[in-house]
C-alpha cells in the first residue's frame, strides 16, 4: 500500500512539472516558429543578441537571414536567433518598467 502512495505522489509531482515547466516551453517554442515562418524580407527584428536590424534576404531552407544593422553593415544570422519583430513603442513600455518605482522611492530615502 505504501508503494502505492510513493507512486501517485510522483505520478502528481511528473504531471506538475509537465503542467508547470514542459508545456509552456513547448508553447513558447511553437510561438516563436510561426514567427520565424512568417518572416519575410524588410521585417524590422530584434536578435538574441540584442541587435536591431531590417532582413535584406531570407533563406528558410537554410535556416538563415541577412540583416542589415547600419549602412554597409549587413550580417548573417540564423533564423532561430531572431527573437521578435522591432517596435519601438513596446520597447519604450518595457524600459520605463520600474523606473518610475524607483525614482519614488529615490525621493523617499
Amino acid at each position: 500500500m505504501e508503494v502505492v502512495g510513493s507512486l501517485m505522489i510522483l505520478s502528481l509531482i511528473a504531471a506538475a512539472y509537465w503542467a508547470l515547466v514542459v508545456l509552456p516551453k513547448q508553447q513558447s517554442f511553437r510561438q516563436h516558429q510561426r514567427y520565424i515562418r512568417q518572416l519575410k524580407v524588410g521585417d524590422q527584428v530584434i536578435t538574441y543578441g540584442g541587435l536591431i536590424g531590417t532582413i535584406t534576404e531570407l533563406d528558410a531552407d537554410r535556416g538563415e537571414a541577412s540583416v542589415r544593422l547600419a549602412d554597409n553593415v549587413e550580417v548573417r544570422v540564423i533564423t532561430a536567433a531572431i527573437t521578435q519583430p522591432y517596435n519601438p513603442e513596446a520597447l519604450a513600455a518595457s524600459a520605463q518598467i520600474g523606473i518610475k518605482d524607483r525614482g519614488r522611492e529615490q525621493d523617499e530615502v
